[in-house]
């Protein structure tokens, strides 16, 4: 099972998205703390994320053989995807980090990933003719159902406005990135690494002078924390993750990458936990269940479906 465009196989898609969704569910907590030890910005925060996470990709390019693709790519086309998924990225994970110090990482978090899914469904339908089907349905109303158990299932949560559409935003952002992704996949010659170094590289640029205008050079009375912090978003939730990130989207379904990716505010309640001190409360827990019951049920559905649709050559 695999896509012919790439040759990356589906499963192997699948289980990109799936580390990715957990990697990401790490960035918010990381975030939360260097809020705390810094007065590092959102602008600043989301460009050395950038800056650090590009220089971890080059290294990483280095180390491996090169692979072209199968078919030549042409150079209008990659720089329209590069800034347009540099773009995408620069407000994704920007909006993601100022929602989250202004509403907390908790709604921050769920209200990206949760509008996240209605966007990008409503996108693959209009613009990349897919259909959801019966049991995606589904899997999508058990995710946001999930979502809507974890949002109000804890009453210490504090809604600000401002912070809900920031990370509205940032579901736009992500929502576009993902159906590009998708888009450009589909009609083959897309170098995943290519595009995850030129992304990084597009939407450093756009953060640079607003993180300048911020404040690039954060104060604090713990640099060791405040550089192991920034260290671990740049390889983890961003080098690695976003790698992953842009091979799976390339050969999974819009609307599956989407609800795979419900598995960051998993994580996320996982980490406050962990970290914050926060109780793990009953409906906490059934918020979580429902959401790996959805991931479980809609990558096993779109395994099925690349199934029927390329038979494996024996």
């Amino acid at each position: 099972m695999s896509n012919a465009a790439s040759g990356l196989p589906i499963g192997r898609g699948l289980l990109y998205l799936i580390i990715t969704g957990a990697a990401w569910g790490t960035a918010g907590a990381g975030a939360s703390l260097i809020y705390r030890t810094s007065d590092l910005g959102a602008f600043g925060l989301s460009f050395w994320r950038c800056a650090l996470g590009l220089l971890l990709l080059l290294a990483g390019r280095g180390l491996r053989p090169r692979v072209r693709p199968t078919v030549a790519e042409p150079l209008r086309r990659r720089i329209t995807r590069a800034v347009a998924t540099g773009l995408g990225l620069a407000v994704f994970q920007t909006t993601y980090f100022a929602a989250v110090e202004s509403t907390g990482l908790a709604v921050a978090t769920v209200v990206t990933l949760g509008s996240g899914p209605v966007l990008i469904a409503l996108g693959a339908w209009l613009l990349l003719g897919e259909r959801l089907g019966a049991g995606g349905v589904l899997a999508v109303a058990g995710a946001l159902a999930g979502l809507g158990v974890l949002t109000f299932g804890g009453s210490a949560a504090t809604v600000r406005p401002a912070g809900v559409l920031l990370a509205l935003a940032s579901a736009a952002g992500y929502g576009a990135m993902t159906l590009l992704t998708r888009w450009w996949g589909r009609d083959g010659g897309t170098d995943a690494s290519d595009t995850t170094v030129w992304a990084f590289a597009v939407a450093g640029l756009c953060l640079l002078p607003f993180a300048v205008h911020e404040g690039l050079l954060p104060h604090t009375a713990h640099p060791a924390r405040l550089l192991w912090l920034l260290l671990y978003i740049a390889a983890v939730p961003t080098a690695l993750a976003y790698a992953l990130y842009f091979a799976g989207a390339a050969v999974v379904r819009s609307a599956t990458v989407s609800v795979i990716m419900l598995l960051e505010p998993v994580t996320a309640a996982v980490l406050a936990v962990v970290l914050l001190g926060e109780r793990l409360t009953a409906t906490t827990t059934a918020g979580t269940l429902l959401m790996l019951g959805a991931v479980a049920g809609l990558a096993v559905s779109e395994a099925r479906g690349a199934g029927r649709r390329e038979p494996v050559p024996v």
